[in-house]
C-alpha cells in the first residue's frame, strides 16, 4: 500500500493551515457553504490559501451549486479540486468538471450502486466516502466499504467520524487512498485544535509503517 494522503477540511484561518500542512497534511479543505460552522467567504479563503507552501491541494467545498454558482466560487477562490459534497446529478458534477471530488453518503443498502453511478463520470478524481452529510463526525462499518471498494474506477477517500484515536484501523480496514477529517481533530465546533491535528497525521503515519 502506497503513502495514504491526508485532507485537513474546514480550515478558517491561515494559521490552522500552515499548522496541518506543517503536520504533514497533503490537502486542505475550504468550506463554501454558508450553512456550516466551518464556512469561509471566498476572498477570505483565497488569503487563507496564500500562506500555503507549493504542491499543497487546495480544495473547495460547495453543496449543490449550479455549475455558475460553481465556477464563480472558484473564480474568486482558485481551488485546485471541487469537492461536491450533496446530492448534485451526473450533468452537474460533468458541468463543474474536471478535477472534482465527488462526496458520497454511505449506505450498505446503496453502496454498490454509488460506485458504479460514479464510475462512469470521467470528470471524477476521487469518490469521498462519508458517514453523514458532511462534518457530523459520524463514522460506519468501515468493513462493508471495504468489500465493495474494488467496485469504484475512482480513488477512494475516507471520511465520516475519524479522529487521531481510529484512523489507523479504518486505513487497515479499508486501505484508502486518502483520509478526510474535519470534527474530528477540533477543540470546539469549527475550532481546529492543531495538536490533535498533529496527532491525525502522526497515526496516519504509523498505520502505513
Amino acid at each position: 500500500m502506497g503513502r495514504t494522503r491526508i485532507k485537513v477540511c474546514g480550515v478558517r484561518d491561515p494559521e490552522t493551515a500552515v499548522a496541518a500542512v506543517e503536520s504533514g497534511a497533503d490537502a486542505i479543505g475550504l468550506v463554501f457553504e454558508p450553512s456550516s460552522p466551518r464556512y469561509v467567504e471566498p476572498e477570505e479563503a483565497w488569503e487563507i490559501a496564500s500562506f500555503l507552501p507549493p504542491f499543497v491541494t487546495k480544495v473547495g467545498l460547495l453543496v449543490n451549486p449550479t455549475p455558475e454558482e460553481f465556477m464563480r466560487v472558484k473564480e474568486q477562490c482558485p481551488f485546485d479540486y471541487g469537492q461536491l459534497h450533496g446530492s448534485e446529478s451526473e450533468d452537474v458534477v460533468r458541468a463543474c468538471g474536471p478535477w472534482i471530488i465527488k462526496a458520497v453518503r454511505f449506505s450498505e443498502a446503496t453502496i454498490e450502486a454509488e460506485l458504479r453511478r460514479w464510475s462512469e463520470v470521467d470528470e471524477i478524481d476521487a469518490l469521498l466516502i462519508d458517514g453523514s452529510a458532511g462534518g457530523m463526525g459520524e463514522t460506519f462499518d468501515w468493513s462493508l466499504l471495504a468489500r465493495v471498494a474494488h467496485l469504484s474506477d475512482h480513488p477512494l477517500i475516507l471520511a465520516g467520524g475519524l479522529t487521531p484515536e481510529n484512523v489507523g484501523e479504518a486505513i487497515r480496514v479499508v486501505k484508502p487512498y486518502a483520509v478526510d477529517v474535519s470534527s474530528g481533530v477540533e477543540s470546539a465546533r469549527g475550532v481546529k485544535d492543531p495538536s490533535r491535528v498533529a496527532a491525525f497525521c502522526e497515526a496516519v503515519r504509523r498505520a502505513e509503517r
